[in-house]
Parts: structure tokens; C-alpha cells; sequence
């Protein structure tokens, strides 16, 4: 099972910025479609935003015009650049990703990160 490490959380005031950073393995084949998805204290998963590998992007509503996605194929990483944080943006950030390990691989897998804390204090 392949784990993605996501880096670049901490604790800022509400209105600065954070980015954040995720990694797949240098040895994976490929990678498809990129994805931030949060979890909020006592809520449930949502998704944030996904970047396709050809940059196409797409994003919640809440965070539109406040968040950037974007990717590194060369270095199988993607970043989330938040900008104009809120309380609210508050949660853990988890990286996910669909990847093919190898050229032999005969499907997809889904892959997950661990998660980065992002705290926005009012």
C-alpha cells in the first residue's frame, strides 16, 4: 500500500496563508488525479480540492478564491496554497492521490496520506 506524506501544516491567525505539500514515492509509475480532502473537528471527511495530471482543477465552494492546488509531476507532489484563512478552515488536511505503482501494475490504487494539522486561530 503506497503512503503519501503531507507536510507544511502548523497553527496561523486568522487571514494569513499556509501551504501545504504532499509527496509520493519517486518510484511510483504514475499519478492521476491529486486531491485535498479536511476533517474537521466532529465532522465528516469532505473534499477540498483535485488537480488532474494535465492541471485541470476543481474546488468546494467554500474555499474557491482562498485556495490554490497545483502539482510537481516530475517530483509526484502536489500543494494547496491557502490563503485568507478562517477559524473555520480549521482541521486536518489529508493528501490522496490515484496512482499506478509500476508499468506492470493492472489497475489504479487510491492512495492516503496521514494527515497535517491546520489550526486558524480567531
Amino acid at each position: 500500500q503506497v503512503q503519501l506524506v503531507e507536510s507544511g501544516g502548523g497553527l496561523v491567525e486568522a487571514g494569513g496563508s499556509l501551504r501545504l505539500s504532499c509527496a509520493a514515492p519517486s518510484s511510483i509509475f504514475s499519478i492521476d488525479n491529486m486531491s485535498w480532502y479536511r476533517q474537521g473537528p466532529g465532522a465528516q471527511r469532505e473534499l477540498v480540492a483535485t488537480i488532474t495530471r494535465r492541471g485541470a482543477t476543481s474546488y468546494a465552494d467554500s474555499v474557491k478564491g482562498r485556495f490554490t492546488i497545483s502539482r510537481d509531476n516530475d517530483r509526484n507532489m502536489a500543494f494547496l496554497q491557502m490563503s485568507s484563512l478562517s477559524p473555520e478552515d480549521t482541521a486536518i488536511y489529508f493528501c490522496n492521490a490515484d496512482l499506478w505503482p509500476s508499468s506492470f501494475s493492472p489497475v489504479s490504487e487510491n492512495a492516503w496520506g496521514q494527515g497535517t494539522q491546520v489550526t486558524v486561530s480567531s
